[in-house]
């Protein structure tokens, strides 16, 4: 029986998420920092009943593909998880990713092309924000530690800008200087929280710093050091954050120097910025993004789109190119008035912007008639919540153009709209977040042209499921969606969805111990990914 801290030796069979799988006895074992067809030397961290988590000790056959990573602070700073790797097949592990998300968790069969990347997949970040702790006189800046709130103090970071780099340590030498006290999330004392910067392709820096008062100490000497160490600086802040939750920005921003905004440039349009607007971090891979999608929708210069979730307008503006009118609809009010200013510097008069959540404005709209040609979605890493894709069904658009960072809330959206009349025609991800796990994908849906549907209902009871299939353990359920997803669910959220479909019918267990605090409720994608697993185990239909 496997126990935490023992060492085994394990042959690496596949990959799931950037982790090498492996199995010992039926349980299943993520295995950090191996790579498929290896034999490793791996140390338990975690173990469960179905599944473990290990760490890779020791390399007995390494993959050809196994490459040193060249940063020093690998081995320790949760921020890159794939240097281990070539970068080739980094990309080859974003593109099974994405194809199983699609199998498995949307059942959909689609030829998945490769991934485009990077030709220099290093210093891409246009933007880098970074935690500011340690002592007074001696402040860490840096990155957390994997699973974790300790800071691991960095002084140079390959996948952002040096500008960043330069920012950050004249932060660290004023805080020294001038004995500035670093902010302490668990006391909530101290004064400077993170550290943030924007860089432009032409090289000009905005310096945010993230306080949690206002003013600083000594505030004139750092816009001299910052001056004097920072050739392209263009602006410096100081934003005021006082929540104590891990909300990096605040809401009131003070500009000690230069311009309120940085310029910047995408697919030849110019963009202004401010601390709180949204823009791609990585510009070039964004631009070959947005020209997928501009591709997929195919436009001909007399369609309505709607662009939801658009943020600063970026892909609005775009697609307002080739359409003859675009409607964005984005929650944040900032990122909205960052859209309306971006149209009038770039020219664009056919598209408007709302300030709205998706899920409430485009039901309305669609009620009162609107019926776009096409819709694009960019939303965040949750996906999209069923309202907006049931007023995308009912308004019946002739192709969904749909981007995203998570494959599998991607492929649960996508399921939801090929079941309601939509088929998914094109897929294309693209690794705008070299050496992570992350992924950028464009999925193209049309609308199915046919009145012809067949509805067939399956009575799942004359399949005569035994009373012990239908009862997997919540450590099964656990571990199925971790393989299948790469989610880690808690057993109050499987108790929560096993109670809405009416498998226990109990008080939650875990209820808060004083009146006020709520019980978490169980995100969309979590449920969704919950469900697959119930379904799975034959406890569902």
């Amino acid at each position: 029986m496997l126990r935490k801290n023992d060492e085994l030796t394990v042959e690496i069979e596949r990959f799931g998420g950037e982790m090498g799988i492996a199995h010992l006895d039926g349980m299943t074992l993520f295995v950090q920092g191996a790579l498929p067809g290896e034999t490793v030397v791996a140390r338990a961290q975690k173990v469960e009943k179905t599944h473990a988590f290990l760490k890779t000790l020791r390399v007995l056959m390494p993959s050809p593909d196994r490459a040193e990573p060249p940063c020093p602070y690998y081995e320790k700073c949760g921020g890159c998880t794939c240097q281990h790797m070539t970068y080739e097949l980094s990309l080859q592990m974003k593109r099974e990713r994405v194809r199983d998300a699609l199998t498995r968790l949307g059942g959909i069969e689609i030829d998945v092309p490769p991934v485009i990347g990077m030709d220099d997949p290093w210093r891409y970040r246009n933007k880098t924000s970074l935690p500011v702790g340690g002592e007074k006189g001696k402040p860490l800046i840096g990155f957390y530690a994997p699973r974790s709130h300790r800071i691991v103090d960095v002084r140079s970071c390959l996948i952002a800008k040096e500008e960043s780099d330069a920012a950050a340590e004249i932060l660290r030498r004023w805080m020294e200087k001038f004995q500035v006290q670093p902010y302490d999330e668990i006391t909530r004392r101290g004064l400077i929280r993170h550290s943030m910067s924007r860089v432009s392709r032409e090289g000009k820096a905005m310096v945010v710093v993230i306080a949690a008062t206002y003013p600083l100490p000594h505030e004139h000497e750092l816009v001299a050091m910052l001056r004097t160490g920072l050739p392209g600086l263009t602006s410096v802040y100081v934003n005021v954050n006082k929540r104590g939750d891990n909300v990096i920005l605040g809401l009131e921003n003070h500009l000690l120097f230069g311009s309120e905004r940085l310029q910047d440039t995408l697919c030849g349009m110019r963009y202004s910025l401010s601390p709180l607007s949204f823009f791609q971090v990585n510009p070039v891979q964004t631009e070959k993004l947005y020209q997928t999608a501009i591709e997929f929708a195919g436009l001909t210069g007399r369609e309505l789109v709607a662009d939801l979730y658009c943020g600063a307008g970026t892909i609005s503006l775009l697609l307002a190119q080739h359409a003859a009118r675009v409607v964005g609809i984005e929650v944040v009010p900032e990122a909205i008035r960052d859209a309306v200013e971006n149209a009038r510097m770039n020219g664009v008069f056919n598209a408007e912007f709302h300030a709205a959540a998706a899920e409430n404005l485009l039901p309305q709209l669609v009620s009162q008639g609107l019926r776009p040609d096409v819709v694009v979605l960019d939303p965040p890493r949750k996906g999209c919540e069923e309202a907006v894709l049931a007023a995308i069904a009912e308004a019946a658009p002739d192709k969904v153009v749909y981007v995203s960072c998570d494959p599998a809330t991607q492929a649960r959206d996508a399921k939801y709209l090929c079941a309601h009349g939509y088929r998914v025609e094109k897929c294309q991800s693209v690794d705008m977040f070299c050496f992570t796990s992350h992924v950028e994908t464009v999925l193209l849906l049309s609308k199915i042209k046919t009145s012809l549907h067949i509805d067939i209902d399956l009575d799942m009871t004359e399949l005569d499921v035994t009373k012990a299939e239908t009862k997997a353990t919540y450590e099964e359920i656990k571990a199925y969606v971790l393989e299948h997803t790469g989610m880690k669910v808690s057993h109050l959220y499987i108790a929560q969805v096993k109670a809405k479909h009416g498998i226990i019918e109990r008080d939650c267990y875990n209820k808060p111990k004083t009146d006020g605090n709520r019980v978490p409720q169980c995100p969309p994608e979590k449920e969704k990914a919950i469900e697959d697993a119930l379904r799975h185990f034959q406890m569902i239909k």
